[in-house]
């Protein structure tokens, strides 16, 4: 299947600057690309490959200077990341058509509703009162419990585990092993040492255009909801706890641990292996680095974290500047002391 540069350019809303009859049959890295193939720059220390690359074209930021000649066609658009990313997408679309259809063996419920041009892949349970919207695809062996809403055009990968009176809305993607729903770890001490188990009664909710990675799990409430608004996305290996609230279009990368109770605002970038304790309110616009440990609210947004315990980034580089010196500090403080005993 091949396109012409002036389609893509349509689609991008790019610039062309070279051959714009060129042909373009496929999309690749642009230190792996062959003729015929699509690329893009968009980190700067990739920028001697693009001198390099047999790419017939690379998608470019409008304001990239070349600092020798290029023989590829370039397509400059306002973000070459975000461009690509959408021409991909498409291409996806192409290539991975959708499923449909209902296959053997699997069961339905005769009071779950299922829309119109629904896949469901075998082995899959569908319990009683469920309800499955339009153009939605449920891949092998997932189960969904009673009374599940699922909006439509929402794509769920084999073995997700939805746990009764959960609600999944549109345009959402789990990944395979997922478990959204299960209890929320709620257990009171009891004088003689052992714990009492709390009924968890609440659901997950999970607004439109949320992507969750595989084997994430999201713990239902112990009452109300936990909320993942929309636009949130959540890398693999995320566990979100009872009652955590996520605001929109936050991200959250592999192996995030969130306590229970925890209010997380909008526009939040997590990253890998942060641990955040419960009971906490995050502002807007926060970014924490990964290897992180959170145990207070932050309240100023639009901040940057690091380090565990978590401190403003910039306390954090001017703590480690000092903590690298230890070891050498140790020493003179050493040899001091040894001076002042031989006096």
């Amino acid at each position: 299947m091949k396109f012409s540069l002036l389609q893509i350019a349509q689609l991008l809303s790019a610039q062309i600057e070279g051959n714009a009859q060129v042909e373009i049959s496929n999309v690749a890295k642009i230190q792996e690309a062959k003729t015929g193939d699509i690329a893009f720059l968009a980190n700067p220390k990739y920028e001697p490959y693009i001198y390099t690359t047999q790419a017939s074209a690379v998608i470019v930021n409008k304001d990239f200077q070349p600092k020798q000649a290029v023989s590829a066609t370039l397509l400059r658009v306002e973000d070459a990341y975000t461009a690509f990313s959408k021409l991909l997408l498409e291409y996806e679309k192409l290539i991975n058509s959708p499923k449909k259809g209902i296959e053997q063996p699997c069961y339905i419920h005769e009071k779950a509703i299922v829309g119109e041009n629904v896949y469901v892949g075998a082995f899959t349970y569908i319990s009683e009162k469920a309800q499955i919207g339009s153009n939605t695809q449920i891949y092998p062996n997932v189960f969904i419990g009673e009374n599940v809403k699922i909006g439509e055009n929402t794509i769920i990968y084999a073995g997700v585990k939805i746990y009764k009176n959960c609600v999944i809305g549109n345009n959402c993607i789990i990944h395979a092993g997922a478990v959204i729903g299960s209890d929320g770890f709620g257990f009171a001490p009891q004088t003689d040492g052992s714990f009492q188990t709390i009924p968890q009664l609440g659901n997950v909710v999970i607004e439109d255009n949320v992507s969750i990675g595989a084997n994430t799990t999201i713990d239902r409430a112990t009452l109300g909801a936990t909320l993942i608004k929309k636009g949130v996305k959540i890398d693999n290996l995320v566990q979100i706890a009872h009652n955590v609230v996520i605001g929109e279009n936050t991200v959250i990368a592999a192996q995030v641990g969130i306590a229970g109770s925890t209010e997380v605002g909008a526009n939040c970038m997590f990253g890998g292996q942060v641990g955040i304790a419960g009971h906490l309110k995050i502002a807007n616009k926060v970014n924490i680095g990964a290897q992180s440990g959170l145990g207070t609210d932050i309240t100023q947004e639009n901040t940057n974290w690091q380090g565990s315990p978590a401190i403003d980034l910039k306390e954090f580089y001017r703590a480690y500047a000092v903590f690298k010196k230890l070891p050498e500090i140790y020493k003179k403080l050493t040899q001091i002391e040894r001076q002042l005993q031989e006096d």
